[in-house]
């Protein structure tokens, strides 16, 4: 039997052979100027990444995890919120968290709806209590989580004060009802981590808000706390800034985010209509931006066997709750018992390709594997 070719996960020198020509000149322009870091390229790529989500602020930072640290620790306070808690899915990955702790905050684990994997907005809701320091939302896998509904209950219930934090690292352009994921909540953040829908070529994370206190804030954290140059007027700050050369980068990538995404919306249809059955492809809603495909499957070691044998990668998002981390079991958090469906999901979630640089053949030899999977 002939060796099927195999099917990358991601293959990332394929985005750069897409748009080599306009990032070399974009490269070359930026090591030209003499100007490496916190100059106009930069500020160039903050206003269009801005105007594209629908807020008045961005600020550039080293990578998402300090966005969710900075975003955090603007939105809650410096002094008053030590030991308060953040409400958050267990299911992300553990930036949120390891945010949280970094801000002597408490992680406060709630449930996740089965078909989506995003945040149950009621148990959100039961969760909130006056010792509610703030949310994070986190729109995993490309899913966009109703954050108008949970502000509208926080109204209802007299909580309006609660920041809510969106975690956008996995939704760069995805949308609700019309409305862009980042634009939604109080402070919102993103990571540019190369294999994200708009990914650098190194690292990267942005703040976005359209509060001009939250941005002055996150603006001074970002930079020592400086107010000017050598003068700190807040505590707690940090050096954390995105070089120039990722933000020339980003700035050429950014104007083919939508069609981009498109594209991985259209793959994603086109694997869903090959199962249904015994594979269940994970719904993020309509504005939702594939960024990855994520399937349950109730035999998922014999299902990654199976799909190796025909030559495509598979991968696990994520294979271990934040609350069972043996690294962070010593740690404080709360509602490690409220997380049912997270723990009945946790053993069947699976990954296949899914990007815009896949070609035909190789979406239709996944689609193919799928369906032979199905038909057992």
């Amino acid at each position: 039997m002939t060796k099927p070719n195999a099917v990358p996960m991601n293959d990332l020198k394929r985005l750069y052979q897409r748009y080599e020509v306009k990032i070399a000149r974009e490269i070359a322009r930026t090591l030209q100027s003499g100007w490496w870091l916190n100059g106009a390229t930069g500020k160039r790529f903050a206003a269009n990444f801005a105007k594209f989500a629908g807020v008045s602020d961005c600020i550039l930072v080293a990578n998402g995890t300090d966005a969710l640290e900075l975003a955090l620790r603007s939105a809650v306070g410096l002094n008053d919120a030590r030991g308060r808690e953040v409400i958050m899915a267990a299911n992300a990955g553990g930036y949120a968290s390891c945010a949280c702790w970094h801000n002597d905050l408490i992680p406060h684990y709630i449930d996740i709806e089965p078909a989506s994997q995003l945040v149950s907005i009621q148990s959100v809701l039961d969760a909130v209590s006056t010792d509610t320091a703030a949310i994070v939302v986190t729109h995993l896998y490309g899913g966009a989580v109703d954050v108008r509904a949970i502000r509208a209950e926080l109204i209802n219930a007299g909580m309006s004060h609660i920041p809510v934090i969106e975690d956008c690292a996995q939704a760069h352009g995805a949308r609700i009802r019309g409305e862009m994921a980042g634009s939604l909540g109080d402070i919102a953040t993103f990571s540019f981590y190369p294999t994200k829908n708009l990914g650098a070529m190194g690292d990267g994370g942005a703040v976005l808000t359209s509060d001009s206190r939250l941005a002055e804030r996150v603006r001074q954290l970002h930079q020592y706390g400086w107010s000017s140059k050598y003068h700190v007027s807040l505590p707690r700050g940090r050096n954390s800034r995105m070089d120039e050369l990722q933000a020339a980068i980003l700035d050429v990538l950014l104007p083919h985010l939508d069609s981009r995404n498109e594209q991985r919306r259209a793959i994603l249809d086109r694997f869903k209509a090959a199962t249904g059955r015994r594979l269940k492809f994970l719904d993020g809603g309509d504005g939702a931006v594939a960024h990855l495909a994520v399937l349950l499957c109730d035999d998922r070691d014999t299902f990654r066997t199976f799909m190796k044998e025909r030559g495509i990668d598979t991968d696990v998002h994520y294979p271990v709750l934040d609350c069972d981390q043996p690294g962070w079991v010593d740690l404080p958090m709360k509602g490690t018992h409220n997380l049912a469906i997270s723990r009945a999901s946790i053993g069947r979630l699976c990954s296949v390709p899914c990007h815009p640089d896949m070609t035909n053949d190789e979406i239709v030899q996944v689609c193919k594997a799928l369906g032979e999977w199905e038909a057992m």
